[in-house]
């Protein structure tokens, strides 16, 4: 591997000793100790490694504990009883505690050409990697600088062989080796690239930004599975908005989303962007306040501008409101599972949502008392209350629907009286192939 003159190898790799550095074994987890002291005691070296170094030199509670050592994944199964082998691009260890499992890697290696058959590249992209080797060629083959960083539990110091150390101290994310070389590699150090960016407040090194808007297409070649994953690594760390900010700048979120950036890209007005920024801020904040989050709410707000355009299309063709969601939820939706596969756990509540919005300028007694029973309600009222604070639609529908819930039966009557003196706004045709906004009743 090709390495940038700044992060070549050192002859000796900078060993910080345990006084110059804060990190403490009182913030590492107890099975993760577990799992260092026993491979120590079997006769292998041990480190904890990557995120989890670096969070506790930033004074972060680490996600997960990943251990990096000399030990064969069959040697670290040996030691651990309750140790499973998974992986097949390369061979890991997962030591199980409970509901907290700590992966071990075997320290990859540089490779040489007679261990080609052990490395599979297609497409420049790499798609197998079972060659191991030793800790100064496991920490080239690591991602960004500050990934690798190694916590020594022989001796309790850190290992820094590409500089990581002072990039961490400097807020600065650096690619190890030419970054268009390991972004062809595997396209996700991109978007990699881009959450540590957005969680850390990082700056992306130079270098290791310039190829990013030209190598984005190289993401449809990463399977839609993985994709999946990735984007619940993007948008749930706690830094979403920001993240989507980063993913337009980089042109990376179009091969992403496509039929969004699209739809954004031709906007009416402010609330498209508005109605996508809250509801990312919104995830954010109940992140921050450790309330659980679901994938469903944010990939329907993800998806709806493009779901609302096609939508108009549909009613303006003559469709009633219900044929027109379905229509259009099914063509977004198809597109989307193209590139990243969306699991029908979260992508048939996403229809509902969607589906459930149109019923909410139904106000009648009868509609809308099914409409308050109906199992997905809280999940499209919320959906229809980040509407209307984003200028979608109306207010005072949201004013209605907050006090309708909350009401006894003698005011729900005279809501639903009030309502029916209610005059419905005429929806307006599409003119010059541009969709205008309505007022969908």
């Amino acid at each position: 591997m090709d390495l940038s003159p700044a992060i070549q190898t050192q002859r000796e790799p900078r060993i910080i000793a345990r006084p110059e550095h804060n990190i403490s074994r009182g913030n590492i987890s107890e099975n993760a100790l577990k799992v260092l002291y026993g491979l120590k005691r079997g006769g292998f070296q041990a480190y904890l490694v990557g995120g989890g170094v670096r969070d506790l030199l930033l004074g972060r509670e680490p996600k997960d504990f990943d251990v990096a050592t000399d030990a064969l994944p069959e040697e670290v199964r040996a030691v651990f009883r309750n140790c499973r082998l998974i992986g097949r691009r390369f061979r890991l260890a997962h030591v199980h505690f409970g509901r907290e499992i700590i992966e071990v890697a075997t320290f990859r290696g540089a490779g040489a050409e007679e261990d080609a058959g052990e490395r599979l590249v297609t497409n420049g992209m790499l798609v197998r990697d079972n060659i191991y080797g030793t800790l100064e060629e496991d920490a080239v083959r690591r991602d960004f600088t500050v990934n690798a960083l190694y916590y020594n539990i022989a001796d309790f110091s850190l290992v820094d062989y590409v500089g990581g150390k002072a990039d961490l101290e400097q807020g600065m994310l650096r690619l190890i080796g030419d970054p268009e070389q390991r972004y062809r590699e595997d396209p996700v150090r991109m978007l990699r690239a881009v959450r540590f960016a957005a969680k850390l407040g990082f700056t992306i090194e130079p270098a290791t930004e310039q190829p990013l808007r030209r190598l984005g297409e190289h993401l449809r070649s990463v399977p839609p599975a993985r994709l999946f994953e990735e984007l619940l690594k993007l948008f749930l760390g706690g830094a979403a908005l920001v993240t989507f900010e980063k993913l337009r700048h980089f042109d990376l979120f179009s091969h992403l989303f496509a039929d969004t950036e699209a739809a954004l890209a031709r906007q009416e007005g402010d609330f498209p962007i508005t109605f996508v920024s809250r509801g990312l801020a919104n995830t954010d904040e109940r992140i921050g306040e450790g309330k659980p989050v679901t994938p469903t709410f944010l990939l329907a707000v993800l998806l709806w501008e493009p779901v609302r355009m096609r939508y108009l299309e549909w009613t303006a063709a003559g469709k009633s409101s219900a044929e027109a969601m379905l229509f259009a939820a099914g063509e977004v939706m198809a597109r989307q599972q193209a590139v990243v596969a969306l699991p029908k756990r979260f992508s048939l509540p996403m229809r509902e949502i969607w589906h459930l919005q149109p019923r909410f300028e139904q106000r009648n007694a009868r509609r809308a008392a099914r409409l308050l029973t109906h199992p997905r309600f809280r999940a499209a009222y919320d959906f229809y209350l980040l509407r209307a604070q984003s200028g979608e639609v109306d207010a005072e529908g949201a004013d209605w629907w907050t006090q309708f819930q909350e009401a006894d039966p003698n005011e729900r009557h005279h809501l639903l009286e009030a309502a029916k003196g209610r005059r419905p706004r005429r929806r307006r045709r599409p003119t010059g192939g541009e969709i205008q906004p309505v007022d969908v009743r």
